[in-house]
């Protein structure tokens, strides 16, 4: 009698595991850490952003403009991340947020040094490029572990940073709004509707 309780135990527990597994990957899946209305947000900044840098002469003003943009979105960003993972009960410190944040800051950190050592050479025609492409490296790293339209988006990114970089040094601010402009919306829009907000 034993015998044939404990198979149908083990065959129980198995099948509990297997659901439980099969559930935690359809979640992620389908789940996304960024925000679709916090990268629309962060878009809509950077086209007001680019309109004003326009107006201003290029160089240390300029990259001035866009660096308080960036503080801005790093902060909305931030914000939006975390009332997300609250409202689809992920946990900030593990889960998708956690492998999102590990594949996302080093290109991030990188970027930033980068751009200290660019503000010292005064080399401010390389910085779009650099933002632009730094940036579309920490999606594609960090995509691998969310929804395909988060490395597709970064791909997007990487592919500006190189046309900065070798287009005309008067397209940077063009490119730049196209990038942190215009994809962010569209690409925040496809997550507000397709991926929980």
């Amino acid at each position: 009698m034993r015998e044939h309780v404990e198979p149908s135990l083990i065959q129980k527990r198995a099948l509990e595991d297997l659901r439980f597994i099969r559930e935690t990957m359809a979640s992620a899946s389908g789940y996304t850490t960024l925000s679709g209305p916090g990268l629309v947000l962060i878009g809509i900044g950077a086209l007001v952003t680019g309109a004003i840098a326009l107006q201003v002469p290029a160089g240390f003003a300029r990259v001035q403009l866009w660096l308080l943009d960036a503080l801005i979105s790093v902060a909305i960003g931030g914000a939006t991340v975390i009332i997300k993972a609250r409202r689809s009960q992920q946990p900030l410190f593990a889960g998708p947020v956690r492998k999102f944040s590990i594949g996302f800051a080093p290109a991030i950190l990188a970027g930033a040094a980068l751009t200290f050592v660019l503000m010292r050479y005064q080399a401010w025609s390389l910085m779009p490029g650099l933002w632009l492409l730094m940036y579309g490296t920490a999606l594609l790293s960090a995509g691998t572990t969310s929804v395909a339209v988060i490395p597709t988006l970064g791909g997007a990114f990487f592919g500006l940073g190189f046309m900065a970089l070798v287009a005309p040094a008067a397209w940077g601010t063009a490119l730049m709004m196209v990038g942190f402009g215009a994809l962010h919306v569209g690409s925040g829009v496809l997550i507000a509707r397709r991926y929980g907000g």
